[in-house]
């Protein structure tokens, strides 16, 4: 294989290739170490480099998995991997050497991937940008101005840039789908409790976090829930019914959906005209693949359902930190954590164990709400923006007034948070573009369970709409 290919296939493909034996996994590496090379000192995407082990691991006796020979890298977030550093880019909350994999880890090396790294995330994974005092910003490999979103915007640069096909990525309020459709990629954030949290889930976000991956096709992203997305034996909580396979499932034409549209915010904030219009056109493109199309909004008490969910959110984040206090047997310094993750660690702190409760309650109450509207229709569509994405120096977690931050975040990316709090299947697709030549996406979410009829449908407007030819001015 000559060098500038690799970048054109995607996982699905470029595994192929190592089955019919007309590339090796070695080569794939090499391919994959040279890009990573080439383009991460602008972007900074890549921040853990494992490339001697890659190399072994790629010359060695790989499992005989879906992927098998693949590059990939792993997010510095929450999942382990035996040998290797965690920092979740917190100067206070760094562990040397996980000692043993994540339940996911392992089925992505049973999967037959080849791991080059891990990728930049925020401190803790808090904010919808990659930048914090410990790894530093990661930029947008289509400008690199513009931030790469989060958390996972490391795995999004990455694989937006053609380092690898696909990378791991977790999502707890957006953090999937932001960075692909800032990015230009597939950005599926399963149902709650689809792919594993074991052996150890303490960190999961009581069950609002999710891990997948981002990927530059849908069948890239169904194949990698097939490799992954089965139940743990442990697991105190049932599993979501699913298909005998994702990927099989996109080969069938999708059902005719009800598809309802809303562009309201949850703040009451107008978006940008050229992203209402981009909803308009995406809408009239599913009307034109045979699907019912109609307005409807979520109608909630968004002010309520937020305060609710911030209560659970800062007293989950304390409860996270003290465990991190119970292994390193001392208190953070305020100078070990940002001012946005310091102030939800003391926020927490001052929340009471009823109000804590009473919150909690008050979010499946709500939850009851939101899933309710699916009895109407079978999948939401709402842009993945309320304005152009920011520059790295419009939102900026490490220096910036943190209401100016919150001011910035929720007008840009306004629409992601309540389906981690359903546990709802909810996904990112790049179909339209800003005037600005940045990507945007659209956010299509399903019916609790149902990631079948999201990546079914997914499928359809990549064929009506195809965006994989479509490249950053960092690629390849």
């Amino acid at each position: 294989m000559r060098l500038p290919e690799y970048a054109e296939y995607d996982g699905v493909g470029l595994a192929e290739l190592v089955a019919k034996g007309e590339v090796a996994p070695s080569d794939l590496a090499e391919a994959a170490i040279e890009r990573i090379e080439t383009h991460d000192p602008k972007l900074n995407a890549v921040t853990y480099k494992a490339f001697d082990e890659a190399r072994r691991t790629a010359a060695g006796d790989l499992p005989e998995g879906p992927f098998r020979g693949v590059p990939f890298l792993i997010k510095d977030l929450g999942v382990q991997v035996k040998g290797w550093p965690r920092t979740s880019a917190s100067r206070f909350a760094r562990i040397e050497a996980d000692a043993q994999d994540s339940e996911l880890v392992r089925r992505y090396r049973a999967a037959g991937l080849v791991f080059l790294g891990k990728t930049n995330t925020p401190e803790f994974g808090i904010p919808g940008v990659t930048n914090s005092h410990l790894l530093g910003p990661c930029r947008n490999p289509w400008n690199t101005e513009h931030i790469a979103g989060g958390s996972s915007g490391g795995a999004a640069a990455a694989v937006a840039s053609g380092m690898t096909p696909m990378a791991h990525a977790s999502d707890g309020l957006g953090s999937i789908r932001i960075p692909a459709a800032v990015c230009g990629l597939v950005g599926l954030k399963v149902t709650r409790d689809r792919n594993p949290n074991g052996p150890d889930d303490w960190d999961r976000a009581i069950g609002f976090s999710v891990d997948h991956v981002v990927t530059r096709t849908v069948r890239d992203s169904a194949a990698m829930l097939d490799a992954t997305g089965w139940p743990e034996p442990d697991s105190p909580y049932a599993a979501p019914p699913r298909p005998a396979s994702y990927l099989q499932a996109l080969a069938r034409p999708p059902a005719r959906l009800r598809i309802a549209v809303s562009t309201a915010t949850p703040n009451d904030r107008a978006i940008a005209p050229e992203i209402r219009a981009a909803v308009e056109r995406t809408a009239q493109l599913l009307g034109e693949l045979g699907h019912t199309v109609f307005e409807q909004d979520l109608t909630l008490d968004w002010r309520a359902f937020y305060r609710a969910q911030s209560i659970v959110s800062a007293s989950n984040f304390s409860a996270q930190i003290q465990r991190w206090v119970a292994l390193k047997g001392r208190e953070p310094e305020p100078d070990e954590m940002s001012p946005l993750a310091w102030r939800g660690y003391e926020a927490g702190r001052r929340i009471t164990g009823q109000q804590a409760l009473w919150a909690w309650g008050e979010l499946r109450v709500f939850n009851r709400r939101i899933l309710a509207h699916w009895d109407g229709f079978d999948v939401l569509l709402q842009p993945m923006h309320g304005a152009l994405t920011p520059r790295v120096d419009e939102l900026d977690p490490t220096s910036q007034d943190l209401k100016a931050f919150d001011r910035v975040q929720s007008t840009a990316l306004p629409f992601t948070p309540p389906y981690n709090m359903t546990g709802q299947p909810s996904m990112s697709l790049p179909l339209e573009t800003f005037e600005a030549g940045l990507p945007m996406g659209m956010m299509f979410t399903g019916r609790y369970g149902e990631e079948e009829t999201l990546l079914r449908l997914a499928a359809e407007l990549e064929q009506a709409r195809p965006w994989r030819d479509r490249r950053p001015a960092m690629w390849g």
